[in-house]
């Protein structure tokens, strides 16, 4: 009978390893994916692909004891060698080979040029050839970026004082209302993909105070644009005992700061891979929504159309707008219309029309929509009662105010979305693993 003790040490090592220590001169073994082979005549290179990078591995004829023909790219492999010093070669060492063992073989030769550093394919084919495309040196840098981002999230809020929390997805009801919820049955009752975790973060508010969760929203909309999703990840926190929605705006502000501090440590050779000059967020400014609309349709001479919400072209230049007189790179817009906003908003009480809410706008787009909440029973009964809502469905939501609750506030940031912009790209599937959109629902 064996027993298991703990993880096993393995007889290959990692680029972290040979990073670590000296092993020039020294065999060793490593293992990888074979990313490309460049043949050169007697000298070739295989190069493996290993989760930290790359690894040169060299390839001479008559001197190494197999046929370089036996190799393909895709194939996975344990190399042994002896390390060499070389400054062109990734990460600073190259492998001079004395043997390789075939693990697997791969049964087609490659759709496409992944091993190219822009493979230079439609955005279709890259999506339907998703698990082979993201084994690209700048597509696997992207969801690198991301880890990182959802890291600065955990880790900043763990530091804060707040509890990570894990709400369901299947709901009875959802948070937002409105039609952009998907329905589906649930063991003959009627159920919904959760729009946002909205009701069940608020609710964990009265246990621990202040809670976060990273996890999947779902949205019936039917837009097929470069910025939406029918299924996204959501970076919520709900925080209880503040003083204003200000409070949760500083917050974002602590978290972006900590997580583009982490990225720049941590990531920078992924920001290297992908050329990334990281945004400002030493401070951000805050502007009212009328304001803000003011402000555009004055300087770039654009009549507002819209009172009550921000066009897409808006945003762009509420940010175009503060890069040129603030060189800010975001920008909160606050004090929304209250019908513009769900029922559990708290109403500005200087003027009702308004609330204590807010957008945050990166680079041209919102990313972030937060805002202080309703606390006091009989007020959210109210504002309910004025939008024609009533209590049947909402039971087990108005239960936590009925037994009291601290005022309190929060925020959604679309993680794919932020990511799109830090990364500038132009279509938020570009930073989706595997997007799911009005007519993608593989792979």
């Amino acid at each position: 009978m064996e027993f298991m003790t703990g993880t096993k040490q393995k007889n290959t090592l990692e680029i972290r390893d040979l990073m670590a220590n000296d092993y020039t001169g020294r065999q060793i073994r490593i293992n990888g994916t074979v990313h490309t082979i460049r043949d050169m005549g007697e000298i070739s290179f295989l190069v493996l692909r290993k989760s930290e990078g790359l690894v040169q591995c060299v390839y001479e004829e008559g001197v190494t004891p197999f046929s370089l023909q036996e190799i393909r790219e895709g194939a996975a492999v344990e190399a042994e060698g002896t390390v060499s010093a070389e400054n062109r070669a990734p990460n600073g060492f190259e492998i001079r080979l004395t043997g390789i063992r075939i693990l697997s073989e791969p049964f087609l030769p490659m759709p496409i040029p992944i091993s190219k550093w822009k493979m230079n394919v439609s955005l279709e084919s890259m999506l339907s050839l998703r698990p082979v495309s993201l084994r690209n040196i700048r597509e696997r840098a992207k969801f690198k970026i991301q880890e990182g981002i959802v890291r600065g999230f955990r880790d900043f809020l763990y530091g804060e004082g707040f509890t990570e929390v894990h709400t369901p997805k299947i709901t009875a009801k959802g948070a937002e209302g409105g039609s952009n919820i998907f329905k589906l049955e649930y063991f003959g009752k009627k159920a919904e993909l959760a729009q946002s975790p909205q009701f069940y973060k608020q609710t964990m508010v009265g246990v621990y105070d202040r809670v976060f969760e990273t996890g999947p929203v779902f949205r019936a909309e039917k837009h097929n644009t470069p910025r939406h999703l029918n299924e996204y990840t959501s970076l919520d926190f709900e925080m209880g005992y503040i003083d204003g929605f200000e409070d949760v705006m500083a917050m974002e502000t602590g978290f972006l700061q900590y997580t583009m501090t982490l990225l720049e440590r941590e990531y920078a050779k992924e920001l290297k891979i992908l050329g990334i000059n990281l945004p400002k967020t030493d401070q951000i400014p805050t502007v009212r929504f009328d304001e803000a609309k003011q402000r555009v349709a004055e300087k770039y001479d654009r009549k507002i159309r819209n009172p009550y919400d921000l066009e897409p072209e808006e945003e762009v230049l509420i940010s175009r707008y503060f890069k040129e007189e603030y060189d800010a790179d975001f920008v909160f817009v606050t004090h929304y219309p209250s019908k513009k906003r769900p029922f559990y908003a708290m109403d500005d009480p200087a003027d009702p029309k308004f609330t204590l809410s807010f957008d945050l706008l990166f680079r041209g787009m919102e990313i972030t929509t937060g805002g202080q909440r309703i606390h006091d029973y009989q007020m959210l009964l109210d504002k309910m009662k004025s939008r024609g809502m009533t209590a049947e469905g909402m039971e087990h939501y108005l239960m936590i105010f009925q037994y009291g609750m601290p005022p309190h506030g929060g925020l959604g940031i679309g993680l794919e979305r932020l990511t799109m912009k830090l990364l500038g790209e132009t279509n938020v599937r570009e930073t989706t693993l595997f997007p799911r959109d009005l007519g993608r629902l593989e792979p």
